[in-house]
């Protein structure tokens, strides 16, 4: 990467973690898309350096101690993200290369439905939903990581219709997410593609993303958070739609 690439990768990783502080959602989706728009790093390496990101939020909202956890649920999820994850991984392994306009093309579109689904949200569940619910969500959110490093989206969906106190949803999601993150880490490494390229990157963008949070978090958090999910959302479908219609064309001819 060449220093104007880097102050371009570090302005997008700004842009997507000041959308994940306002909205609570978007920063691996974001900052692929804009990453993969600009054409500033293979999208590989950047869904590595979003599972980086993962984990150090992890250790940024507990530390080294676990919160108390609701591990009925939790189990179901964690159980079937690493099939999912196992699978996604394979899947971006099987499409990159010669199939890398297929790779863009399902990254555009993945990011159009996930921006519809967490903007229409759906309504609150009267009680809480079984293990197979929660089982599915898992393995649909362990694909999205294992292809994308984006696995927020199908758990944000189900956990926050359900009539659970907001900090154990938000507990889940962090738990859920990191692991996620986790296992991915660990296969990528297992395969060599965990390089000190992208460990350097990720410590490039380390800073970059706690003081951008910290920032938003101290003088930004006054407006509507309805407003601003919407106005990420916008974001996010018109990135997905940029990556989707060349990809589509591209096919086509």
């Amino acid at each position: 990467m060449t220093l104007l690439e880097h102050v371009f990768f570090l302005l997008c990783v700004a842009l997507a973690a000041g959308a994940q502080t306002l909205s609570g959602f978007a920063f691996g989706l974001l900052l692929l898309s804009l990453t993969s728009l600009l054409d500033i790093a293979p999208m590989q390496d950047v869904a590595i350096v979003i599972s980086m990101m993962t984990l150090a939020n992890f250790l940024t909202v507990f530390g080294w101690r676990w919160p108390e956890l609701d591990w009925k649920r939790l189990m179901p999820v964690l159980g079937s993200s690493l099939v999912g994850v196992t699978a996604g991984l394979w899947l971006l392994h099987t499409l990159s290369g010669s199939m890398n306009v297929l790779l863009r093309i399902l990254l555009g579109l993945t990011i159009v439905v996930c921006a519809f689904i967490l903007v229409h949200g759906g309504a609150m569940r009267k009680t809480v939903s079984g293990p197979s619910a929660f089982a599915s969500a898992g393995l649909v959110s362990g694909v999205l990581s294992g292809l994308f490093s984006a696995s927020g989206p199908p758990l944000v969906y189900l956990l926050y219709r359900q009539p659970l106190p907001l900090p154990t949803v938000r507990n889940f999601l962090v738990i859920a997410l990191a692991s996620n993150a986790f296992f991915r880490l660990v296969m990528v490494a297992g395969t060599g593609d965990l390089t000190w390229g992208i460990m350097a990157l990720s410590l490039e963008a380390l800073p970059v993303v706690v003081g951008v949070t910290w920032l938003v978090r101290r003088y930004g958090m006054g407006r509507s958070v309805e407003a601003i999910r919407r106005l990420v959302c916008v974001l996010l479908v018109l990135s997905g739609l940029s990556l989707l219609v060349p990809g589509l064309a591209a096919l086509v001819r």
